[in-house]
């Protein structure tokens, strides 16, 4: 089973969690804000570890495009 999922109906086709409206965008926030993923499943019960895996891993694939980004200087 595919655990990310991106559909047009559901959250402006953004990729989320299959069966659930959490986007990718919003988990990476999340533990960038210093949560834990046991923090992000606790607030979500739908979540597993794994899904939450399969989101980092999918932000990790989209950085791969031959895209640079420049960072501002005040960028943590």
């Amino acid at each position: 089973m595919q655990l990310i999922h991106s559909d047009p109906k559901i959250m402006m086709g953004k990729a989320v969690v299959a069966g659930t409206r959490i986007t990718v965008e919003h988990i990476l926030e999340t533990l960038g804000a210093g949560e834990t993923i046991e923090q992000i499943i606790s607030e979500y019960p739908s979540l597993t570890r794994e899904a939450v895996l399969a989101a980092i891993n999918f932000g990790a694939e989209a950085l791969k495009a031959d895209v640079i980004y420049p960072m501002p200087e005040n960028a943590a």
